[in-house]
Protein backbone atom coordinates (compact mmCIF):
# COMPACT_ATOMS: atom_id res chain seq x y z
CA UNK A 1 0.00 0.00 0.00
CA UNK A 2 1.13 3.27 -0.80
CA UNK A 3 2.52 5.36 2.49
CA UNK A 4 2.70 8.59 2.71
CA UNK A 5 4.27 10.61 4.75
CA UNK A 6 3.04 13.91 7.40
CA UNK A 7 5.12 16.82 9.05
CA UNK A 8 5.84 17.76 12.29
CA UNK A 9 7.41 14.00 13.35
CA UNK A 10 3.89 12.53 12.32
CA UNK A 11 4.06 8.99 11.83
CA UNK A 12 3.54 7.78 8.25
CA UNK A 13 -0.01 7.37 7.36
CA UNK A 14 -1.40 4.82 4.66
CA UNK A 15 -2.98 6.89 1.31
CA UNK A 16 -6.16 5.49 1.70
CA UNK A 17 -6.07 7.48 5.81
CA UNK A 18 -5.29 10.49 3.87
CA UNK A 19 -7.50 10.67 1.23
CA UNK A 20 -10.21 10.13 4.38
CA UNK A 21 -8.99 12.43 6.22
CA UNK A 22 -8.55 14.99 3.48
CA UNK A 23 -12.53 14.66 2.61
CA UNK A 24 -13.36 15.35 6.71
CA UNK A 25 -11.32 18.23 6.17
CA UNK A 26 -13.00 19.68 3.14
CA UNK A 27 -16.19 18.29 4.14
CA UNK A 28 -15.58 19.74 7.61
CA UNK A 29 -13.74 23.52 6.06
CA UNK A 30 -17.36 23.29 3.30
CA UNK A 31 -20.21 23.27 5.84
CA UNK A 32 -17.80 25.96 7.95
CA UNK A 33 -18.06 28.49 5.08
CA UNK A 34 -21.22 28.20 4.38
CA UNK A 35 -22.25 28.74 8.01
CA UNK A 36 -20.15 31.75 8.02
CA UNK A 37 -21.78 33.15 4.51
CA UNK A 38 -25.38 32.35 5.87
CA UNK A 39 -24.48 34.25 9.02
CA UNK A 40 -25.18 30.94 11.11
CA UNK A 41 -22.22 31.95 14.01
CA UNK A 42 -24.30 30.09 16.79
CA UNK A 43 -23.94 27.10 14.74
CA UNK A 44 -20.08 27.82 13.34
CA UNK A 45 -18.88 28.64 17.19
CA UNK A 46 -20.49 25.50 18.19
CA UNK A 47 -17.78 23.82 15.51
CA UNK A 48 -14.82 25.41 18.09
CA UNK A 49 -13.26 23.36 20.48
CA UNK A 50 -13.35 24.58 24.43
CA UNK A 51 -9.74 25.58 24.41
CA UNK A 52 -9.85 26.77 20.49
CA UNK A 53 -7.80 30.29 19.09
CA UNK A 54 -8.73 32.27 16.14
CA UNK A 55 -5.74 34.41 14.99
CA UNK A 56 -5.03 36.85 12.25
CA UNK A 57 -1.07 37.40 12.59
CA UNK A 58 0.44 40.37 11.33
CA UNK A 59 0.37 40.97 7.54
CA UNK A 60 3.86 41.19 7.36
CA UNK A 61 4.92 38.94 9.79
CA UNK A 62 2.57 35.58 8.54
CA UNK A 63 4.85 33.07 11.25
CA UNK A 64 4.95 35.52 14.11
CA UNK A 65 4.26 33.96 17.55
CA UNK A 66 1.49 34.98 19.37
CA UNK A 67 2.37 37.28 22.35
CA UNK A 68 5.12 38.57 20.73
CA UNK A 69 3.95 40.06 18.05
CA UNK A 70 0.75 42.37 17.65
CA UNK A 71 -1.70 40.10 16.03
CA UNK A 72 -4.82 41.49 13.55
CA UNK A 73 -7.01 39.02 15.83
CA UNK A 74 -5.72 36.87 18.86
CA UNK A 75 -9.28 35.18 20.16
CA UNK A 76 -9.55 32.50 22.99
CA UNK A 77 -12.95 30.75 23.11
CA UNK A 78 -14.25 33.36 25.37
CA UNK A 79 -13.28 35.94 22.92
CA UNK A 80 -14.83 33.89 20.41
CA UNK A 81 -18.01 34.09 22.31
CA UNK A 82 -18.16 37.52 22.64
CA UNK A 83 -17.30 38.31 19.21
CA UNK A 84 -19.97 36.32 18.00
CA UNK A 85 -22.55 37.71 20.73
CA UNK A 86 -21.75 41.20 19.44
CA UNK A 87 -22.23 40.39 15.65
CA UNK A 88 -25.24 38.84 16.29
CA UNK A 89 -26.55 41.99 18.47
CA UNK A 90 -27.34 45.04 17.59
CA UNK A 91 -23.75 46.73 19.03
CA UNK A 92 -21.63 46.11 15.96
CA UNK A 93 -22.16 49.02 14.24
CA UNK A 94 -19.63 48.42 11.33
CA UNK A 95 -21.85 44.97 10.65
CA UNK A 96 -25.37 47.16 10.51
CA UNK A 97 -26.35 46.05 8.04
CA UNK A 98 -24.15 42.96 7.99
CA UNK A 99 -21.69 42.03 4.97
CA UNK A 100 -22.98 39.42 2.74
CA UNK A 101 -19.94 37.44 2.23
CA UNK A 102 -19.12 34.34 -0.08
CA UNK A 103 -16.22 32.04 0.45
CA UNK A 104 -14.12 29.89 -2.07
CA UNK A 105 -11.89 27.07 0.28
CA UNK A 106 -9.60 25.23 -2.11
CA UNK A 107 -6.31 23.32 -2.13
CA UNK A 108 -7.54 21.48 1.41
CA UNK A 109 -4.50 19.34 2.22
CA UNK A 110 -3.91 17.21 5.26
CA UNK A 111 -0.32 17.46 7.38
CA UNK A 112 0.50 16.35 10.79
CA UNK A 113 -1.97 13.26 12.30
CA UNK A 114 -1.45 12.95 15.73
CA UNK A 115 -3.79 10.49 17.61
CA UNK A 116 -6.28 12.92 18.63
CA UNK A 117 -6.83 14.80 15.62
CA UNK A 118 -4.89 16.57 12.44
CA UNK A 119 -4.08 19.88 11.13
CA UNK A 120 -5.02 21.08 7.32
CA UNK A 121 -4.13 23.88 5.33
CA UNK A 122 -6.76 25.34 2.68
CA UNK A 123 -6.44 28.44 0.63
CA UNK A 124 -9.29 30.87 0.64
CA UNK A 125 -10.87 33.95 -1.34
CA UNK A 126 -13.57 36.07 0.44
CA UNK A 127 -15.67 38.45 -0.93
CA UNK A 128 -17.37 40.95 1.40
CA UNK A 129 -20.18 43.28 0.19
CA UNK A 130 -21.58 46.12 2.44
CA UNK A 131 -22.45 49.77 1.66
CA UNK A 132 -22.23 48.75 -2.16
CA UNK A 133 -18.72 47.75 -2.23
CA UNK A 134 -16.69 44.68 -2.64
CA UNK A 135 -13.54 43.61 -0.93
CA UNK A 136 -11.85 40.67 -1.72
CA UNK A 137 -9.80 38.90 1.04
CA UNK A 138 -7.37 35.90 -0.42
CA UNK A 139 -5.09 34.36 2.01
CA UNK A 140 -4.50 30.71 3.66
CA UNK A 141 -5.85 28.70 6.76
CA UNK A 142 -4.31 26.51 8.61
CA UNK A 143 -6.63 24.50 11.03
CA UNK A 144 -5.89 22.23 13.97
CA UNK A 145 -8.58 20.14 14.61
CA UNK A 146 -9.46 17.75 17.42
CA UNK A 147 -11.68 14.59 17.98
CA UNK A 148 -13.82 15.13 21.06
CA UNK A 149 -16.87 13.30 22.45
CA UNK A 150 -19.34 15.63 20.41
CA UNK A 151 -17.20 15.25 16.99
CA UNK A 152 -14.64 16.93 15.18
CA UNK A 153 -13.71 20.58 16.50
CA UNK A 154 -11.76 23.13 15.86
CA UNK A 155 -8.62 23.66 18.41
CA UNK A 156 -7.37 26.44 16.14
CA UNK A 157 -7.85 28.64 13.17
CA UNK A 158 -5.43 30.54 11.90
CA UNK A 159 -5.91 32.75 8.99
CA UNK A 160 -3.32 34.19 7.24
CA UNK A 161 -4.08 37.10 4.61
CA UNK A 162 -2.09 37.47 1.53
CA UNK A 163 -2.79 41.07 1.84
CA UNK A 164 0.18 44.44 1.37
CA UNK A 165 -1.91 46.08 3.51
CA UNK A 166 -5.83 46.11 4.85
CA UNK A 167 -6.26 49.31 2.51
CA UNK A 168 -8.70 49.35 0.60
CA UNK A 169 -10.43 47.05 2.96
CA UNK A 170 -9.84 49.15 6.02
CA UNK A 171 -11.38 46.63 8.73
CA UNK A 172 -12.29 43.27 9.48
CA UNK A 173 -15.42 43.39 11.28
CA UNK A 174 -16.53 39.96 10.48
CA UNK A 175 -15.40 36.40 10.69
CA UNK A 176 -13.00 35.20 7.93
Amino acid sequence: MLEISTRSGAETAPADDMQALTRQAESFLYQEAALLDEWRLDEWLALMAPDAHYRIPPLDLPDAVPGEALYLIDDDRQRLDSRVRQLMGKTAWAESPRSRTRRLVTNVRVGSITDDGFTASSNFAVWRFQFDNSDVYVGRYAHTFVRLAEGLRVQERKVVLDLESLRPHGRISFIL
